[in-house]
């Protein structure tokens, strides 16, 4: 598993002050996307403990909102390991901060992925440049959902973020 970059302190992804990770890899291609350097999965750096370590550390200053992991695509099947145990380690050490996660998957999709236990926040579906909207908050396109993670895993339907 590779990783694009770390963000130390990012304001654009995901409320407040946060620390952001880019994996490196997408199968998708969406036209347009923001991040296309970050669809080779061969590019970027390797991704190991050290990694999680460090964005352990940058997560630990009390204006840090949470963790914001992009790409790429954090939950494509060579990602979705990885993703999880960040997340999984973030949340244990921060359990009051918040980890969101942008995919083109959608969620009917990723509801039986461990990870799921550990995010906030769920934006999905991929970025159709047909539907771009400047004004849409944290997503990009129309068709994109930001969806409360908590809420719909416990009432077993969508729940959109508000």
């Amino acid at each position: 598993m590779r990783y694009n970059k770390i963000r130390k302190i990012d304001i654009s992804n995901g409320p407040g002050v946060r620390v952001s990770i880019f994996m490196q890899g997408c199968s998708f291609h969406c036209p347009n996307c923001f991040n296309p350097e970050t669809h080779d999965f061969n590019g970027g750096l390797e991704f190991n403990e050290e990694v999680i370590q460090k964005i352990l550390e940058l997560g630990v200053k009390d204006y840090i909102a949470g963790l914001s992991i992009l790409g790429g695509e954090p939950m494509h099947p060579k990602n979705i390991e990885a993703t999880t145990k960040l997340a999984k380690a973030f949340k244990e050490k921060y359990p009051n901060k918040t980890i969101w996660i942008w995919s083109g998957f959608l969620f009917d999709n990723l509801k039986d992925k461990e990870v799921l236990k550990y995010i906030d926040v769920l934006v999905d579906g991929q970025f159709i440049d047909a539907q771009k909207n400047y004004s849409l908050k944290w997503k990009g396109s129309e068709n994109q959902r930001v969806i409360n993670v908590i809420k719909t895993l416990k009432e077993n339907k969508i729940i959109l973020w508000e």
